[in-house]
C-alpha cells in the first residue's frame, strides 16, 4: 500500500472478509512475526501457503526436503496457534472461551460457552492438566476432521 514492499496490520484490517471474521485479528496476527508490524512478500506468501489445499503438495513433494507448509501437520500447527493465545503450547479453558466468544459473540450465554469449553477440554485432555496440548489437539482433530 505505501509502496515500500510491505503490508501493515491496517492493510489487512481493510479487507472486508477479515474485518467481519470473528477470528480476523487472530488470522492477521499469524502474518506478523513477534514484535513486527510489517510483513514482506516472502512472509506473506509463507503464511498464505498454509491455506493451500493439501492435495496440491502430493505431486511436488520432495522426500528429502522440508515438509510443505500446507501439509496436514503444518495446517494443524497453524490452527492450534490461533487458539493458543499466550503461546505456551497449550490451549487453556480461558483461551478456548476467548476464541469461542470471538466466534459466537453474544449469541450464546457465558454459561453455555463455559459448558462447551469444559466438554471440549474433557474430551481432548488426556494427561489431566486441564489444557489441550498440540498432540491432544491433533488426536481430536483426527476424530472430527
Amino acid at each position: 500500500k505505501g509502496e515500500n514492499g510491505t503490508l501493515s496490520r491496517e492493510d489487512f484490517q481493510r479487507i472486508p472478509e477479515l474485518a467481519i471474521n470473528p477470528l480476523g485479528d487472530r488470522i492477521i496476527n499469524a502474518f506478523f512475526p513477534e514484535g513486527e508490524d510489517q510483513v514482506n512478500f516472502r512472509g506473506f506468501m509463507r503464511t498464505l501457503a498454509h491455506f493451500r489445499p493439501i492435495e496440491d503438495n502430493e505431486k511436488s513433494k520432495d522426500q528429502n526436503g522440508p515438509e510443505p507448509l500446507n501439509s496436514r501437520s503444518n495446517k494443524l500447527h497453524f490452527a492450534f496457534r490461533l487458539y493458543d493465545l499466550d503461546k505456551d503450547d497449550k490451549i487453556s479453558r480461558d483461551e478456548l472461551l476467548q476464541v469461542l466468544r470471538m466466534m459466537v459473540g453474544v449469541n450464546i450465554s457465558d454459561e453455555q460457552l463455559g459448558s462447551i469449553a469444559d466438554r471440549t477440554i474433557q474430551e481432548a485432555d488426556q494427561d489431566g492438566d486441564s489444557a489441550i496440548s498440540f498432540a491432544e489437539f491433533v488426536k481430536v482433530g483426527k476424530l472430527h476432521f
